[in-house]
């Protein structure tokens, strides 16, 4: 899909010059890789303190009994 944007000059040669990367296309690419990435790494930290946990669970207990399982 072509697309046509205008993107400040000084912006693109500065991130030419911070990364290897060769043509625009490359940083534009990477440019959204890294928002998408960060977008959903917020969506995760929103869910923090929205998950019920179990104080009592012993997961110590639980690894045991697998292992138990696995040994047979």
């Amino acid at each position: 899909m072509q697309n046509t944007l205008n993107i400040d000059e000084t912006l693109l040669a500065e991130a030419l010059a911070l990364r290897d990367h060769q043509t625009t296309e490359d940083i534009i690419k990477t440019a959204l890789q890294e928002y998408i990435q960060r977008r959903r790494q917020l969506q995760i930290i929103e869910l923090f303190d929205t998950i019920d946990y179990d104080p009592d669970y012993d997961y110590k207990q639980q690894r045991y009994a697998v292992s138990q399982t696995l040994k047979l």
